[in-house]
Formats: C-alpha cells, structure tokens, sequence
C-alpha cells in the first residue's frame, strides 16, 4: 500500500459530520457500562475491544438484564453480522495484500467509513481507498474512545432527566437516509424498522432486535429484487 496523506486527510474530512451523532453515542455507551456494574478500565477496555456501537449497547443491556450466556453471544453476533457483507463488498476497493492492513482494516470497518469509502468509490471509480477509509476509521475511532472515556467517568454524574440516547438512532438514521437508493432498499429498511417496533416491545431478552434484523433481510432478499424491476423503465 503506498500512503497518500492528502487521502488520508480527506477520508479524515469527509466523517466530520458524524461527530455530533457518534460522541454522544460512545458517552451512553460509557454510561451504560458502568450503569451496568463495570469500572472505568473495563468500560474503557471492552470500548477499545469491541468498537460497534450497536453491539455494545445490546450487549451491555442484556448484561444488565441477566440474560443467558448463550443470548448475549448470539445477540452480539447477529448484530455484527453487517460487518461480513461490508467486508465482501469492499475487500476489492482496500488493500489487503499485506498481513498487517488486513486486521487494521477489519477493525476499522464500522458503518461510517465503510459508507463513505463506498460514496467516494462511487463518485471516482474503481481504485485504492485504503488511506482514505483509514483517514475515516481513525479519525472516528478517536471520537469514540474520547466519548466512551468521557461517558465511563461521568457514568454515576450525569443525571437521567439528561437523555443521550437520541444520539443512537440519529447516528444511523444520518448513514442510512441517503443509502436509500432502490425499492429494495426502502422496504427493507421499512420492514425492519416496522419488525423492531413490534418485536423489540414484546420479545424476551431483546430477541426481538434478532427478529427485525432477518425480517429486514428477508423482505430485501426475497421481495426486494420484484420492487426494484417494477421500478425499471419499460424498454
């Protein structure tokens, strides 16, 4: 890989945006972990390892529940499943060719580099992304550590009445909007979103969150294709 700075600083420039969603997300991480019976070093510790928002807050929300074992791995495990799809669908965009990018880049894969890297490829084409999706990964995985950090220490200050949880649908709501390309794409999102109201309310120990991932996947995969051909113009 050779390093190009000016797309390091750029991938670095174009997930500024997402700061006012992703700082607010990580401190409700951080708060939530301590919430949930762990230290600062641990709170700290398992923001560093895991670094997916989502999975955290689902996980550390079952802990707190005392779900099984067996819930809490399999929740954590459904939820980052994305990360493999990303994977297959932007390998040929990064270079993998050395040892050492390989697990770098498969830790710096989260929703916001990928989707920029992905918008970029799709302005100029084919090529190397390798130094702008790291530009991305860095940049926010500083955001986030500072933030978890930050939630962690003032987990027992921050008073309830001061909600933060507004900063989780609005980080993802801000990736998703504009992705909403095809038919396909709209009712999957539907679906899902439309699954997790129902499920999550009423399924034991989140399992419901697990229901509207395969819906949502279900109705693209299956009825999304059909959309998206009535949409075409006729020939």
């Amino acid at each position: 890989m050779s390093w190009d700075r000016e797309e390091f600083r750029r991938g670095f420039r174009s997930v500024l945006p997402f700061v006012f969603g992703v700082f607010p997300f990580a401190v409700v991480a951080g708060v939530a972990a301590i919430e949930t019976g762990l230290n600062v070093v641990q709170a700290v510790g398992m923001s560093m390892i895991v670094f997916a928002g989502a999975s955290q807050l689902a996980v550390l929300q079952l802990l707190q529940d005392g779900a099984p074992f067996v819930i809490i791995l399999a929740t954590g495990l459904i939820v980052n499943l994305r990360f493999m799809m990303y994977s297959a669908s932007i390998a040929s965009l990064l270079d993998t060719r050395t040892p050492w990018t390989r697990p770098l880049l498969a830790y710096m894969l989260i929703d916001q580099p990928y989707a920029m890297t992905l918008a970029r490829a799709r302005e100029d084409g084919d090529g190397d992304y390798t130094c702008f999706f790291l530009g991305a990964g860095v940049f926010l995985w500083g955001v986030w550590e500072a933030g978890s950090l930050l939630g962690a220490l003032l987990g027992d200050i921050i008073p309830p009445s001061l909600s933060l949880g507004f900063a989780v649908p609005l980080t993802f709501t801000a990736l998703l909007i504009p992705n909403l390309k095809a038919r396909s794409d709209v009712a999957a999102a539907v679906a899902g979103g439309l699954a997790a109201a129902i499920f999550v309310p009423i399924v034991p120990l989140r399992a419901g969150l697990i229901l509207a991932i395969f819906t949502g996947i279900f109705v693209g995969v299956v009825a999304g294709p059909r959309l998206d051909r009535r949409g075409e113009a006729p020939e």
